[in-house]
C-alpha cells in the first residue's frame, strides 16, 4: 500500500477500535489473525463447551489468546478476566500452549493492571510466557496485510487518491512534544552514540541524510529518557516493532535510502507541513531507532565495503 493508503487504513482501524467491544471485537480479532496467519485457529464458543479458555490458538508458536474488550474498563474486572481465562486454559488446554497472550482494545496502551497481573502470573507460572496484545500490536498486524486483505479485515474500501494527513502515528505525538520541549536545553555537543560509521555506507546513506541522522544522534538520549520506566519500556519495544515493520515494508517499495527516510519521516509526522522544530524532533526519533537497528541494517561482521545497499 502507498503511504496515503496506510494512513487511511490507520484511521479506519482507530474508528473500529473505538466502536468494537465484546463479541464484535473478538470477531475482528479472529478476522485479522486468520488473514495474517494460516495456522491460527479462531476458537469460538460452542454450546455448553464454551471456548475452553481460549479465543484463539497459534499452533506453530504454541500461543493461546484470550480477548477482553469491555465497554468500560475496570481494574478489578481486568484481573478477574486474566485469572479466569488462564485457569480455564490450564484446565482444558494445558498441552496446547506455552505462551498466554491477553488481547484487549484499550487504545491508550497497556493498562497498569494488565502489566501487574501478567507479571504476577509469570511468577506463579514460571514454565509459561505471558504477553499482551493491545491496539498498537493489532495495528502492526494490520499494517502487514496486502490491500485486498486489509480491506476485508477493516470492512471498507481503501482509496488510492492522495490525501493529506497532518499527523503520522499519533502514538508518537507525546514523544515529539517531549523532544520539542527538551531539545533546547540539551547539550548540543553531547557525544554521539556508538554507531558503526560503516552502517551509513552499508545502507547507502550519504551527504545530507547522513548529516541529519548524525545531528539527531546528538539528542537521541532524550528518547531513551522518555521511555524510561517499566511500562514505558514495554511501549518503547512496541513502538520499535512498529518502526521495524514499517521499514521492512518501505524497503520493498523504495530502493533509494533517501526515499526510505522520507517515508519514515512521514510515518512520524504525516505528509502535511510541520514547523521546523517538530521536523527536527522527528529526526531525533529516526536517529534513535537507527542507532538501535530497528530501521536500516547493521553491516555483517568484517564488512568494509564497497558500498552495498541491502536488497
Amino acid at each position: 500500500m502507498q503511504y496515503e493508503q496506510r494512513m487511511y487504513a490507520r484511521l479506519k482501524f482507530l474508528e473500529l477500535m473505538a466502536e468494537l467491544n465484546e463479541t464484535t471485537f473478538e470477531a475482528f480479532f479472529h478476522r485479522l489473525m486468520c488473514a495474517r496467519y494460516p495456522e491460527f485457529l479462531d476458537v469460538r464458543t460452542h454450546g455448553n463447551l464454551g471456548d475452553k479458555g481460549s479465543d484463539g490458538l497459534m499452533l506453530h508458536e504454541s500461543k493461546l489468546y484470550a480477548s477482553y474488550a469491555p465497554q468500560t474498563v475496570s481494574a478489578t474486572e481486568i484481573r478477574q478476566k486474566i485469572r479466569s481465562d488462564l485457569a480455564k486454559a490450564l484446565a482444558k488446554r494445558r498441552n496446547q500452549f506455552n505462551t498466554f497472550v491477553f488481547v484487549h482494545n484499550d487504545r491508550r496502551g497497556m493498562h497498569p493492571e494488565i502489566a501487574t497481573e501478567l507479571s504476577d502470573q509469570q511468577r506463579a507460572h514460571p514454565d509459561l510466557q505471558f504477553q499482551q496484545m493491545g491496539s498498537r500490536k493489532l495495528w502492526y498486524e494490520c499494517m502487514q496485510l496486502d490491500l485486498a486483505l486489509a480491506e476485508d479485515v477493516l470492512g471498507c474500501q481503501i482509496p488510492i487518491q492522495p490525501v493529506v494527513h497532518g499527523i503520522g502515528m499519533e502514538d508518537l505525538a507525546p514523544l515529539l512534544k517531549h523532544l520539542r520541549d527538551q531539545r533546547r536545553a540539551a547539550d548540543p555537543l553531547m557525544p554521539l552514540a556508538e554507531v558503526d560509521p560503516l552502517k551509513f555506507d552499508f545502507n547507502g546513506i550519504q551527504e545530507e541524510a547522513r548529516e541529519d541522522l548524525l545531528r539527531g544522534m546528538r539528542q537521541s538520549h532524550l528518547v531513551e529518557a522518555f521511555y524510561a520506566g517499566t511500562l514505558r519500556a514495554v511501549e518503547h519495544d512496541e513502538v520499535a516493532q512498529g518502526f521495524r515493520v514499517y521499514y521492512e515494508q518501505v524497503r520493498r517499495d523504495f530502493s533509494d535510502p533517501e526515499d526510505v527516510l522520507w517515508q519514515l519521516e512521514m510515518y512520524v509526522l504525516g505528509n502535511g507541513s510541520v514547523p521546523p522544530r517538530t521536523q527536527r524532533a522527528a529526526w531525533v526519533v529516526l536517529a534513535h531507532f537507527f542507532e538501535r537497528c530497528d530501521i536500516f541494517e547493521a553491516p555483517p561482521p568484517g564488512w568494509s565495503g564497497p558500498l552495498r545497499i541491502p536488497a
